[in-house]
This record gives structure tokens, sequence and C-alpha cells, in this order.
């Protein structure tokens, strides 16, 4: 951090608060370094496996953003096929194809179409070597077979599974709930692609909606992790009035929206009278009354030790970011971090110099790092 209290002078230091729920960590080991702001509603951020550090960022509107360590921002310009801006719809995820360092392959997740006939999109495009950047040969790959009215519950998170498939997110589009239980759309559904867009073969569901299913009952999911020494596949999931989701994803399994749930309508009616059902997977923890978790990762950063294999995740209503750890009683938050600006926190991730890097969610969104206060 000192070469950066040089070299961002006059960028504010947040306050943070840390809850500390089982250890006596105190705030003050905590640091907080704003290292860009004026971002427009970022929603996804990832590290180019480069130095020295940089980041990509994508914007809700379409925007697409470089952004180094010391707070430099570059304009990448980017146009992606149908992008649809409205409410929540916009670009949403951006991921490094697993051979990025060689193809230079980036992948988009977006809102495409228009406002009475839009879903959610995967467009590939190719990141050039030199600068100014620029994305070229941009093609949508994948369309969501699950057209919609209006501009809410997209999903829209993407990982990459061993075997150089894609996961993609989708969500239930808020006024098609009943249809995350339909296996013959891709409403509320997690799907499973080749790197051209392509069904991935051996999905469980080969002659359903495209073969394109890997799992389904979802409301809308916007955070997804794969656990490489585990081999599991972690998910979380907004619920309405409570019942936000931490879920580990099976192929073929049903996550029982909206049949089941521990939520409530936002008009306070029941979803459902079912908290469990026979045949659905329940959910590895839940939050009630509901935080909206937006972003997740799998830490495995040296700046906090403690937190080795913990998932982080981001907040927007609960304005958090919580660890969580695995103990033999299930999932535990062990720690709640907040700012002082109560601010809603988008995405998360853990860089390759040990910190974590996270986005607020605002019209003036800004990267920030956490990190070990210097003694």
């Amino acid at each position: 951090m000192g070469l950066n209290k040089v070299l961002m002078a006059g960028v504010a230091a947040c306050a943070v608060f840390l809850t500390p729920l089982t250890s006596a960590q105190d705030p003050a080991d905590f640091e907080v370094m704003v290292i860009a702001n004026d971002l427009t509603h970022p929603w996804s951020l990832v590290e180019l496996p480069e130095q020295p550090l940089n980041f990509l960022v994508t914007e809700r509107d379409g925007g697409f953003k470089l952004v180094s360590e010391l707070g430099f921002i570059d304009e990448i310009p980017l146009e992606l096929p149908g992008l649809f801006v409205t409410g929540q719809a916009g670009l949403f995820a951006v991921s490094l194809a697993p051979d990025f360092e060689s193809s230079r392959e980036l992948y988009f997740s977006y809102a495409c179409g228009v406002a009475n006939a839009n879903t959610t999109c995967v467009a590939r495009g190719t990141l050039s070597r030199t600068r100014p950047l620029k994305v070229s040969d941009v093609k949508q790959i994948y369309v969501a077979q699950s057209l919609r009215e209006g501009g809410a519950h997209y999903g829209g998170r993407m990982v990459w599974l061993p075997d150089d498939t894609l996961v993609l997110t989708l969500g239930d589009g808020f006024d098609y709930r009943e249809e995350a239980q339909n296996l013959q759309n891709h409403f509320g559904k997690i799907v499973r692609m080749t790197r051209d867009g392509e069904p991935a073969a051996d999905n469980p569901f080969p002659h359903k909606a495209g073969g394109y299913i890997y799992s389904y009952g979802h409301r809308n999911s916007q955070g997804l992790v794969y656990d490489s020494e585990a081999d599991n596949l972690w998910q979380h999931e907004h619920g309405p009035r409570g019942g936000d989701e931490l879920n580990r994803i099976q192929p073929g399994k049903n996550y029982g929206w909206p049949i089941a749930s521990y939520g409530i309508d936002y008009t306070g009616a029941l979803v459902t009278p079912y908290e469990e059902l026979p045949g659905v997977a329940m959910p590895e923890y839940q939050w009630t009354p509901s935080l909206a978790p937006a972003d997740m990762v799998l830490y495995r950063g040296s700046e906090f030790p403690e937190w080795q294999g913990a998932l982080l995740v981001t907040h927007l209503a609960g304005k958090r970011m919580q660890v969580l750890k695995q103990s033999a009683n299930g999932w535990e938050v062990v720690h709640e971090i907040k700012l002082a600006e109560q601010q809603r926190l988008r995405a998360v991730t853990g860089a390759s110099d040990g910190a974590i890097y996270l986005l607020t969610d605002s019209p003036q969104g800004q990267l920030l790092r956490l990190s070990r206060a210097e003694n």
C-alpha cells in the first residue's frame, strides 16, 4: 500500500466498520483505499494476467473500462449486438477465456433485445494486445430462450469449469417466476455451453430447451464460483422478502423457486406455503431478511490468511461484504465489513497482490482496495 498511498495523493481512504462474529479482529486492522471514482453502475470486475495490476470493469450502461491499480482509467470501445439498457438490464459480466493469455478472448453477458422482447445474451470478442485497447470480432454466441417484457432479473454471472465449458446464471424475469420450473425455456435456470455457445454435450436435459439447462428453479442468480480444489460449484441468488440462498449446484437439480422458498412476496403475501419439498435441493445457507447478494469470490489470497477458502459475498441492500466459512455445522458468517458511507457493494475479487477489490453500485461507483492496515 505504500506505493499506492504516494501515487494516490488526494484520493480519500474510506472508513471501514468490521463486525467480528467469530474473532476479535479490530477495524483498525483493515484499510480501504479508493482506487477509482466515477464508474457508472459498475457490474463486474476481472483482473488481467499481466503486470502492473490492471482490471477490466463493465458498466451497466454498456461502458467497458481498463482500470489500473493506480487509478488510471482507459475507455475500451465495445459494441454488443442488440444491447438493451433499462432498469436492471444492460451489460453484466466479462470473463476471460481459459486460454486468454494466448487467445485474448473475452466473453460478455448482457441484456439484448427491445422493451417488449428481451433476454440474456452472451457475446465473444478478442481484446487487442497493444494500446489503445479495443475489442474486435465481437459475435453473439448465445441467446437465452426466454423473451420477456420489462427489464428485471437477468442473472448474468459466468464461470468456467475445468472442461472449458462456460456456466451462466439466468434470472426468472420477475413477472415470469413460475417458468423457473418449466424445462422448456431458460427462465430461472443455470445453463452450460461450449466456447462457441453450443450446449454442452453432457448436460442433464439434452432434449429440453435446446439442451442448455444445467439446473433450474432459480430466482435471480448473481453470484457464481467454482472451487477447483473441492470440485464444487457455488451459487447465490436473490430471494423476494427473505430467502436469499447459497446453493451447491449439481447438474439436473431443482432448487425450488417458486414452489419452495424461505421468503415471502414483496406485498407480504406468501409465494408458497413450503420452505422444503421432496426433490428440491435445499440451500446450504439462507439470508432472512434479504441482503441482496450481488457477487461472490472464493478467497485464496495472502493478505488475509485467516480467510483462506472462505467465500466473500457482496450485498446491495445489505451494504456490506460478508466472509463465509464452512464448519461442521455448515456455512457460517464469520465477518461483516461495512463502509462508513453505507455503499451498496456490487462486485468483489481477490487479486494477485493478495488484496480484495470491490465495486460499489452507484451512478458514481468506485473501485476500492481492502487490505491489511500498515502498523
